[in-house]
């Protein structure tokens, strides 16, 4: 699975993708991420990407010519959709993380900033629109990290098991629903007790409790 990101701040996704299960897998080569800086393909001379709204208004909005450029560019490689970040996008569920995993191997994330985007960049290179959620934020690198993580548990080789997945919350297997709860050692902590039937030993029963507090 690859991914190429499309930022003005690539930088803040050096953490996130350098650590845990993210970095194993790309020490591993069975996901590739990349982080391209959009500013680098403004032809502006003080390499700037954004200006004033037409028809006015507050805020700033970024100008279609570096994004096209970067768009362009990018896919002489990745020949993958282009999903735009944007809270007025299909929301982000598990179901359409697996239909995008099962689909594609190679995906484009443009990140939005200010305003948003210029409108004719929509319309003529995005290929799929995606929101995480009714609110606003500062920009799409932090969906895009959302869907850059909920896409790779689904990728072979990348949890320690690939079953780890398949009964995560609102997965096919638990009906869409809420995971159940989960118990570890001591049984007994300053009084809470863990339910009889997870120490049984019983799995039957405990297959049964678990898809009885499905929430």
């Amino acid at each position: 699975m690859r991914f190429d990101i499309l930022t003005i701040f690539p930088e803040i996704f050096d953490s996130y993708i350098n650590e845990s299960i993210l970095k194993r897998a790309q020490e591993n080569k069975i996901i590739t991420i990349n982080t391209h800086d959009i500013r680098k393909f403004s032809k502006n001379k003080h390499k700037k990407v954004d200006d004033m709204p037409y028809g006015g208004g507050a805020g700033m909005v970024m100008t279609p010519q570096p994004l096209y450029d970067a768009i362009k560019h990018i896919k002489k490689t990745n020949k993958g959709p282009v999903i735009f970040l944007t809270p007025s996008g299909e929301m982000l569920t598990q179901s359409k993380v697996e239909k995008l995993s099962k689909k594609y191997s190679e995906i484009i994330l443009l990140c939005g900033r200010y305003e948003g985007i210029d409108q004719r960049i929509i319309e003529t290179l995005v290929d799929i629109e995606i929101s995480i959620g009714k609110y606003v934020l500062t920009g799409g690198e932090l969906p895009a990290l959302t869907l850059i993580d909920a896409m790779s548990r689904l990728v072979p080789g990348v949890l320690g098991k690939d079953e780890s997945h398949e009964e995560d919350s609102f997965s096919k297997s638990l009906d869409r629903k809420k995971e159940y709860p989960h118990y570890t050692r001591p049984a007994n902590f300053k009084g809470a007790k863990v339910p009889e039937v997870l120490l049984s030993g019983d799995h039957k029963k405990i297959a049964a409790w678990r898809k009885k507090n499905l929430r």
